[in-house]
């Protein structure tokens, strides 16, 4: 699936050393999937990263455009142990 990254969205991946193949796994086969509760038009990917001792990422992407854009990405550590 291509996706487009916004700058913030690749920004905060190479701080976070978060690389864009767990970013397209996150949203190709999520664990969870919800909708934002702030922005109608982007959707929250949720997946347990195995080479992270099974910490999970978030992956806000707007998905009412083509391609799919990246808002942000980071380890979501409210989520941890519930995926």
């Amino acid at each position: 699936m291509e996706l487009d990254f916004t700058i913030h969205a690749r920004v905060v991946m190479a701080r976070r050393l978060i690389p864009e193949e767990w970013v397209s796994l996150a949203v190709a086969s999520p664990g969870l999937r919800t909708n934002d509760p702030h922005d109608a038009e982007v959707e929250r990917f949720y997946w347990r990263i195995p080479e992270a001792s099974g910490r999970v990422l978030r992956v806000a992407v707007n998905t009412r455009v083509e391609p799919w854009r990246v808002v942000s990405v980071f380890l979501d550590r409210t989520m941890r142990g519930q995926l």
